[in-house]
């Protein structure tokens, strides 16, 4: 017999006799990204321990509402752990805070290509997506609710979160409901999206008649635990347990060695890792490190590896010789001269009307200034390029998609457009505080390599929008406030993979081989990904393989450098 002391956790209400009696035992929901396992409806700890083991490969499982976790820890001790998270709720019998977001439309999972879409940004964020099948399968179901925010002005969508209503899915006396798998696209300048989505969960759920709304949030995400707060969410004693996997490995081996290493190094390490492939960390702030495996060694930096010479590399850090070199084997690249002082580059001015003004040697963005087309600009520009040490290159300022296409080992193996950082009025923020609030989100999506520099090029794009920091942006009028899309200066990158045109597949595959460089980044002005139409500006022999995702840039790394660590999968492909 079921013990129906464990139904309800907390006594928020008691449950009317008949209810409870309604309950069902040992209940578990399918998620689409694994199942939610409702501890208090298991007969004993060993089921419910024994139920959790059961977990499908490339899932996450949840057991939740479980009032001793340590007794179910101790049936699989080395199998399973206490998740390091607190748990919220929010009571729906009150009246909810308005969670409209201007320009955002929160409606329900309807078809596949949504589903594509939901599943980019949890990949994006590192989550588990859902099964491709699941669209089908939650037009059948009434215990779960996916919804999705969608940016009305582009019909991209932009956020997902999915939705447990405990009382359909087990009869729960004490008619509750739980939050999932909440995210938001982090390259989405529109803000307000994430408590949109949730409020718009829990509207749904009040509607449905529940009596409150749980989510549960990682103890150290004070961000989002002070969002909850100020939503009107609350703290309660529940307690989650999972399965020790290699999605949830983070969560149960505590800190890592190498928590000081940069993305970029981090998403190599992570494959190298799950290859069993060694790493040894020589210098985290320089994201230098070695790779070994079988009595052979690879010294890094980031991307750049043994495997690429130092000519290869003098090649890339030169702009100009970039250029010669490329334009030399008959790919397209624009106009570029040195230029030795003001006068210099405003006879470029004159002769092309747009132009670019940038360090001959630099990275990230550095000295950078993009689309001058006036005297002041140029000279002012000119000034902070010469202030690197470096010489100073003009160039011909072309109009298009920034376009970055990496190379691994004579393969395309992602490209994606680079956008500048874009902020969007709601009619009630400075540019400033919208600048701050973009920023932030750019830092938590990135692990604080992107954030947007309040400096001299980002007022003189405000400027020439005609606005000032302290302008209060109009709702829904957008911004570009920088004009250079470099991540590390809050630009954002989207995955064009798929649509990149054959013509700049060969130009990027022969750029790689004339620079005879077998790691590149290659950056593109182009009309459009899917157009023939393009030109070369950079090549970077350290691209960053962080933020490609749902592309396998890591994995296509160690590939090159250990082609026996590939798995029996990608062999046979």
């Amino acid at each position: 017999m079921q013990n129906t002391e464990l139904v309800s956790l907390k006594n928020w209400g008691t449950p009317p006799p008949d209810v409870r009696a309604l309950a069902a035992a040992e209940a578990v929901v399918d998620c689409g990204w694994g199942r939610l396992l409702f501890g208090q409806t298991f007969f004993s700890s060993s089921s419910l321990a024994d139920e959790l083991r059961r977990e499908q490969p490339g899932c996450r499982d949840v057991a939740l509402y479980i009032r001793d976790p340590q007794v179910i820890i101790a049936q699989a001790p080395q199998e399973l752990f206490i998740d390091p998270s607190y748990t919220f709720r929010l009571s729906l019998q009150q009246t909810l805070q308005d969670g409209s977001a201007a320009g955002i439309c929160i409606e329900a999972l309807q078809d596949e290509s949504a589903l594509r879409e939901v599943n980019r940004i949890y990949l994006a964020h590192g989550m588990v997506p859902l099964r491709d099948d699941f669209c089908d399968a939650i037009g059948e179901r009434d215990d779960m609710l996916v919804l999705v925010a969608t940016d009305t002005s582009t019909g991209k969508i932009v956020g997902c979160v999915n939705g447990v209503d405990h009382y359909r899915a087990f009869s729960d006396p004490d008619n509750g409901s739980s939050l999932w798998a909440l995210a938001v696209d982090s390259q989405c300048a529109r803000p307000g999206v994430g408590s949109a989505l949730l409020l718009g969960l829990a509207q749904r759920f009040q509607q449905r008649g529940r009596e409150f709304m749980d989510l549960s949030v990682m103890h150290d995400n004070e961000q989002a635990i002070a969002l909850y707060r100020n939503l009107g969410f609350e703290q309660v004693p529940v307690y989650c347990v999972k399965n020790r996997n290699a999605i949830n490995e983070p969560l149960y081996i505590g800190p890592r060695s190498d928590d000081a290493l940069n993305p970029y190094v981090r998403v190599i390490t992570d494959e190298a890792y799950r290859r069993g492939i060694a790493v040894d960390v020589v210098d985290p702030e320089a994201g230098l490190f070695d790779l070994s495996l079988g009595g052979r060694t690879i010294h890094c930096r980031e991307s750049l590896t043994d495997a690429t010479s130092a000519v290869a590399v003098a090649r890339c850090d030169d702009k100009a010789l970039t250029r010669r070199l490329l334009s030399g084997a008959g790919i397209q690249t624009p106009e570029q001269v040195s230029v030795a002082s003001t006068d210099d580059a405003l006879n470029f001015l004159h002769r092309h009307e747009r132009i670019v003004i940038k360090p001959a040697r630099g990275e990230q963005g550095t000295g950078v200034a993009v689309d001058l087309r006036d005297e002041a600009e140029v000279c002012a520009a000119y000034a902070r390029a010469a202030q690197t040490g470096e010489p100073v290159l003009a160039e011909q300022f072309v109009t298009g998609e920034d376009l970055r296409v990496v190379v691994i080992d004579n393969e395309v193996v992602a490209a994606a457009v680079r956008r500048p950082p874009t902020i969007i009025g709601t009619g009630r923020h400075t540019i400033r505080e919208l600048l701050a609030k973009q920023s932030r989100r750019r830092e938590a999506a990135t692990e604080g390599e992107s954030r947007i520099p309040l400096d001299e090029e980002t007022t003189r794009c405000i400027t020439r929008a005609g606005f000032s920091l302290e302008d209060v942006l109009p709702a829904g009028e957008s911004v570009a406030v920088r004009k250079t899309a470099n991540l590390h200066t809050g630009g954002t990158l989207h995955d064009v993979t798929d649509a990149l045109h054959p013509r700049v597949v060969r130009a990027a595959l022969k750029a790689a081989a004339v620079l005879d460089i077998p790691v590149v980044g290659l950056d593109f002005i182009v009309p459009a990904p899917e157009s023939a139409t393009y030109v070369v500006i950079e090549a970077n022999e350290r691209p960053g393989l962080a933020n490609h995702e749902p592309q396998p840039t890591a994995a296509r790394l160690l590939d090159y450098l250990f082609p026996t660590s590939r798995s029996c999968e990608e062999t046979r492909a």
